[in-house]
């Protein structure tokens, strides 16, 4: 469909009937042609002619001699003069521009409204497939993972013996006049007894303990012995306790996996494992009071097992949770030492078990604990190798209680032991710590070097009360 001057359509002409064509001249030209009147066809083939444009306005009026064409109406306004784009230095041809119209017929308006709507869908529809792409690779990513697995452990694993244990480990806190301080302990009995380091309660004015689940509760001590730096506790109407079981320290050897529970530096419930590095380790703490009263003697199981401040009193645990020890006391580097160090360096040292059943029965029973002795006093400064008797004993007394296990033996001042049942001694801490691994009434035999001759001598051991 083609489009005339006015917009009429001209679609009912015939195809072999081209519509006449309409020239123009710039403004101020002398020639012109009256709107109706067809425009002679241009000679040359016809580029400088213009199809579509609307008639120039006639500027005279027409001689009276020229007869009308009355086949097209008369104009019935004045006539419209399109604009023109005039270059009289340009190489193409005059073209009149028709403002608000393209050469199809599509106003310039529409075709800037559909650009700019083309636009912003296309940007629309950019930025909604970046944002999507974007929470796509945010909520999408996931790295490698392994699957959900059982959360059960075996038995004897770590993690088996610590969820075994954990119940009936406690931490304890104690205040007293010079201070407060963190042990640990563990449930003995469903009367509330705990079982605990002596050093842990000395001195306390009170006693909270916590259990593993967060409850705590006050306690009172039943009884306490510095010697094997042993105490119990009692908590009161606490349902559900879970005692731990107790093993056999004579079971033990050396290699053996061991897990240790306690609250080093108040953190409760802390587990740390390791190996038995050795047993019948004569080890002697305390002393702080300067009388000896408060020095323990051990023989004590070693192990490697972190131990550090606030393990104290804690549970030592064999692969079968039985407890096989109880934690007492590390090792650090000397005083002297730039590298001293205040925590673990892999050497912890527990009471056997054994021994702290014993002593924890008799607390229990009466407060109080009991020494086994042989009745003799030893020199401490004794240099040499083994444990002398001393020429004297305290406050002017024979060195050697009459009527005693050592006097019943034969043992005379001056003696040097030297063996406990075959063992070797090297000087008199390590002879109380051997005497003390046995109860009292029990048998031994004391390999003993007098004037340079030895000599095997066998006593049954007495009993004393502990401090």
């Amino acid at each position: 469909m083609r489009i005339g001057t006015r917009g009429a359509p001209m679609a009912d002409r015939q195809q072999t009937d081209p519509a006449p064509q309409w020239w123009s001249r710039p403004e101020g030209t002398a020639e012109g042609r009256r709107e109706g009147v067809p425009a002679p066809r241009p000679e040359t083939g016809g580029e400088e002619h213009v199809q579509d444009a609307a008639p120039i306005a006639d500027k005279a009026p027409t001689p009276a001699a020229t007869t009308p064409d009355l086949s097209d109406p008369a104009p019935e306004g004045p006539a419209v003069v399109p604009a023109v784009r005039y270059d009289p230095w340009g190489a193409e041809p005059l073209q009149v521009v028709d403002r608000g119209r393209t050469p199809r017929g599509i106003r310039l308006w529409q075709v800037v409204a559909l650009s700019l709507g083309t636009a912003l869908l296309a940007g629309g529809i950019g930025g909604y497939l970046g944002v999507l792409a974007e929470r796509q690779s945010n909520t999408r990513l996931e790295l490698p993972q392994a699957a959900a697995a059982d959360r059960g452990r075996a038995p004897d694993s770590v993690a088996g013996i610590a969820a075994t244990a954990l119940p009936g480990v406690v931490t304890l806190h104690v205040r007293g006049a010079k201070g407060s301080g963190t042990g640990t302990g563990f449930v003995l009995d469903q009367q509330g007894h705990i079982l605990t380091n002596s050093h842990v309660v000395a001195d306390s004015q009170e006693i909270t303990v916590t259990f593993s689940t967060g409850e705590s509760v006050t306690a009172t001590l039943v009884g306490r012995d510095s010697g094997y730096d042993l105490a119990v506790v009692k908590v009161e109407g606490v349902r559900g306790l879970q005692p731990l079981s107790l093993g056999n320290s004579e079971n033990v050897k050396v290699g053996d996996p061991v897990v240790a529970i306690g609250a080093p530096f108040d953190l409760s419930n802390t587990v740390t494992a390791g190996i038995i590095s050795a047993t019948g380790r004569p080890v002697t703490a305390g002393g702080d009071k300067g009388d000896g009263s408060d020095i323990s003697y051990v023989d004590a199981l070693q192990t490697d097992a972190p131990i550090n401040p606030g393990n104290s009193g804690g549970p030592l645990l064999d692969a079968k949770a039985h407890v096989v020890g109880i934690n007492s006391a590390i090792r650090g580097a000397d005083k002297d030492d730039s590298t001293r160090q205040g925590g673990s360096i892999g050497l912890g040292f527990a009471i056997p078990v054994n021994q702290g059943k014993r002593v924890a029965e008799e607390l229990i029973r009466t407060g109080r604990a009991t020494h086994p002795v042989i009745g003799v006093t030893l020199d401490m400064d004794y240099a040499g190798d083994g444990a002398r008797v001393g020429d004297k004993g305290e406050d002017g007394k024979p060195s050697v209680v009459a009527g005693g296990p050592g006097a019943l033996a034969g043992i005379r001042a001056g003696d040097v032991i030297t063996k406990v049942d075959g063992q070797r001694v090297r000087g008199g801490d390590e002879l109380i710590i051997k005497i003390r691994a046995h109860r009292p009434g029990d048998p031994l035999t004391l390999t003993v070097l007098r004037q340079g001759r030895e000599s095997t001598l066998k006593l049954v051991l007495g009993s004393a009360n502990g401090s």
